[in-house]
């Protein structure tokens, strides 16, 4: 429905959720990532990704992973395709490699 969470914790939590049902329609689920990009809107000339975003993607990863640890690739940009939009995950999964 593109309607972006005023909270970056919900944000980030549907992000999780809406990568959880794209998995399932392939039949996988977090257990068989293998890789995870996240793009995280930062002010131009800020040189960090704040904690108030690493600290629910950590708690998000450790809640839907089981203890594994995919590659996480994590990117500071200014825009993202919504203009409300401050956080985006892509992740690489091989379907039946979390069994």
């Amino acid at each position: 429905d593109l309607v972006i969470p005023d909270s970056l914790e919900e944000e980030i939590v549907r992000a999780f959720d809406n990568v959880e049902r794209t998995l399932a329609t392939v039949g996988a689920s977090w257990r068989d990532v293998i890789h995870v990009n996240s793009y995280h809107k930062v002010a131009p000339g800020d040189d960090a990704i704040g904690d108030d975003h690493n600290s629910v993607m950590v708690e998000q990863f450790r809640r839907r992973l089981g203890g594994r640890a995919p590659i996480w690739t994590e990117t500071g940009v200014t825009v993202l395709g919504l203009a409300a939009m401050r956080v985006e995950i892509r992740v690489t999964a091989i379907v039946g490699s979390g069994n």
